[in-house]
């Protein structure tokens, strides 16, 4: 695996040199080239109502030298992230998550979280595989497929239906330049990605489940 570190309130991926990232975080979201992905821990009290985030954000990455990586936002505890990889044939996957429920959601309905605290899931993706861009947006839709199956077979229910994510999920997809278009299920590819985020954020649902109710699953 590549080295993952944790100072708090930091989680920090070291992808190995550089890489095309495609994600929708907050810093540096879209096609991009990036090293590294963070992850930034912050409470209620980091983020006043009417703040602007994205300028709190890149004071708090230019204090550390690193606007150049692609960076999540959670309020999940940045110690309890969980790491995974996966190998089937010459194609490798390294999957980081962390894993927080309390705003989860089942899609295509909405809950009111306006008084309650948020939770999120973040999960990086590194392939040892060069993608194209095709194949990047290919391998990000089997990222979110196994993050909704892991919390799917978690059976959270909610007052709308069984949790499928939360509001505030992302996802960031990192690889090699490549010419590689495809990275669906049938694929050696899509099944390394789906096995190694699919463990790590069954992990991630399991400790959120047991520190919340004592037990891996919903009350």
């Amino acid at each position: 695996m590549n080295r993952v570190t944790v100072s708090e309130p930091w989680l920090d991926m070291d992808l190995g040199g550089e890489m095309n990232v495609l994600s929708w975080a907050v810093n540096k979201p879209g096609f991009v080239k990036a090293h590294r992905i963070l992850w930034r821990e912050v409470k209620n009290g980091d983020l006043p109502p009417f703040m602007d985030v994205h300028d709190w954000l890149d004071r708090q990455l230019a204090a550390r030298q690193a606007r150049d990586a692609v960076t999540f936002l959670t309020s999940r505890r940045i110690t309890a992230f969980e790491e995974t990889e996966a190998t089937v044939g010459q194609t490798t996957a390294h999957a980081v998550a962390t894993v927080g429920l309390s705003n989860a959601e089942h899609v295509g309905q909405r809950v009111d979280y306006s008084k309650r605290d948020w939770g999120t899931i973040n999960v990086a993706l590194r392939l040892n595989q060069g993608l194209s861009q095709t194949g990047l947006i290919e391998a990000m839709s089997i990222v979110v497929m196994a993050r909704t199956a892991a919390v799917m077979d978690m059976r959270y229910d909610l007052p709308t239906g069984i949790a499928t994510g939360t509001g505030t999920d992302c996802v960031a997809v990192a690889a090699p330049e490549g010419t590689t278009d495809f990275a669906g299920m049938h694929t050696e590819i899509g099944e390394t990605i789906g096995r190694a985020v699919y463990d790590a954020v069954q992990a991630g649902a399991r400790k959120w489940g047991i520190e919340q109710w004592g037990t891996s699953k919903s009350a």
